[in-house]
């Protein structure tokens, strides 16, 4: 905080004061940023083991999976060396192809009757642009067939996602601002309070038409 003698320095000194603060601000965002490249290596190196391990399961190669997903060679090469963090759209599709619900992939799996997940445990899942984020809050194992998860959409985001695996259902809940939800050929606009039902094995869009940021929660039920 500024004290009201700080607005109101001698001459000599005005230069100095501005200076001494903004290089207090530029330390503070390194250390964010130092914060989040630990989070995403993280990320990078569950998902890197989980796809190994479902991969070789399953008795996929790259190539078979990349038929399988829709996700080229490559890329499986990349995310399974752990030397990229995945979008949510490209773990949504080897998901898909694994035959997996997505918790599978991120290495959060618990055999604990009562497990806590702090706010801070959760890494965010984020679009390729970045403007939606994803936080995974029911922390499963392979047998669970529902997932929780927080959506957040900036200000004229739109997210979209290609059909999951057959029986796979949503149900919607807006917390904050408003949503269009599209499925299929139709279009739902919801506001805060508002909950939505649908099939997800089609292809759908989430997109926030608001000047204000949307939150929601999203209940994935997978057909077993």
């Amino acid at each position: 905080m500024i004290s009201t003698s700080a607005l109101m320095p001698e001459p000599s000194k005005k230069g100095s004061q501005p200076a001494a603060k903004r290089s207090k601000t530029t330390r503070v965002r390194t250390k964010a940023a130092a914060g989040d490249d630990v989070g995403a290596a993280e990320l990078a190196g569950r998902v890197a083991d989980a796809l190994r391990r479902f991969r070789r399961d399953r008795e996929l190669s790259l190539d078979d999976l990349s038929a399988r997903s829709g996700v080229s060679r490559a890329a499986l090469s990349q995310v399974e060396g752990g030397r990229t963090n995945p979008t949510l759209a490209v773990l949504w599709k080897i998901a898909v192809g694994l035959d997996i619900p997505v918790h599978d992939l991120l290495g959060l799996g618990s055999d604990q009757s009562v497990r806590v997940l702090r706010a801070g445990d959760a890494l965010p899942l984020r679009s390729t642009d970045g403007r939606t984020e994803s936080r995974l809050l029911s922390p499963g194992g392979s047998g669970s067939d529902t997932e929780v998860y927080e959506l957040r959409l900036v200000p004229k985001a739109v997210h979209r996602s290609d059909p999951h695996a057959r029986g796979t259902c949503e149900t919607l809940v807006v917390l904050t601002g408003s949503l269009r939800l599209g499925a299929g050929d139709e279009t739902y606009d919801l506001g805060v309070g508002d909950s939505v039902f649908f099939r997800a094995d089609v292809a759908h869009y989430y997109e926030n038409r608001s000047t204000r940021e949307t939150r929601c929660i999203d209940v994935i039920h997978y057909a077993r």
